[in-house]
């Protein structure tokens, strides 16, 4: 998923740049609106997680590996904005310590990962998440919707990486796409299952954290005799 130097054209990497750099300028913008005593530590302890998870591999098929995403993980529980940014700083730092990533393939890994792993799937998770919880319980709805939509925001960030590479000339689509495709359709099952239990505890323990969930009032509206008495 990790696009190295030398893989895109300059039009393709340097639209994709720019195309980061203002979506990094606007998540700035959005979560300066909501910074306080909570987020700030949820964001540091959010984004080591998903560095140190990202380091961790695990066997697919074929003899590839793949490792853990986390942008849903990090979009459900600080909000999309939030979570962006913390993708934003993981790549960056594996790209600039790391080598994981090349550095001018840098825009172009934070908007698959970030842009459309991250904020475009969270959307969908949304709007997924409200018409289930017209069916279901809200808790419920959540962790389906998180369940679905981080398997597909791996699904959704390897086919724009397949096209990314398919416009830059490196390997033609027909070749990228079902290899890309295929093997993050299995990587997806184990971000499903993580992205899921995590936040699964997390809801158990301390809902207020996370940012997705809006949890039910505790106390019903009192009756009118029970005012009067």
């Amino acid at each position: 998923m990790h696009i190295p130097d030398g893989f895109l054209d300059p039009k393709t990497w340097g639209t994709l740049t720019a195309a980061s750099a203002g979506t990094t300028g606007y998540a700035l913008y959005k979560v300066r609106e909501k910074m306080d005593e909570k987020l700030i530590p949820m964001l540091g302890i959010t984004a080591a997680f998903i560095f140190a998870a990202q380091m961790l591999n695990f066997p697919v098929a074929g003899g590839t590996s793949g490792h853990f995403l986390g942008a849903m993980l990090a979009c459900v529980l600080l909000g999309p904005w939030a979570g962006f940014l913390v993708m934003v700083v993981v790549l960056l730092v594996q790209c600039l310590f790391f080598t994981d990533g090349g550095l001018t393939a840098l825009g172009a890994n934070v908007f698959n990962m970030g842009v459309i792993g991250g904020l475009l799937s969270y959307y969908l998770f949304y709007y997924a998440k409200a018409l289930l919880s017209r069916a279901t319980s809200e808790r419920s709805a959540l962790l389906a919707s998180t369940a679905v939509f981080s398997w597909f925001s791996v699904v959704l960030a390897s086919i724009a990486c397949s096209v990314e590479l398919a416009v830059s000339g490196t390997v033609p689509l027909r070749t990228v796409l079902p290899a890309m495709v295929g093997v993050h359709a299995l990587i997806g099952i184990g971000e499903a299952i993580i992205t899921t239990v995590v936040v699964a505890v997390v809801l158990q323990a301390r809902p207020d954290l996370v940012c997705s969930y809006s949890a039910p009032p505790i106390a019903q509206a009192l009756t009118a005799e029970e005012v009067a008495s």
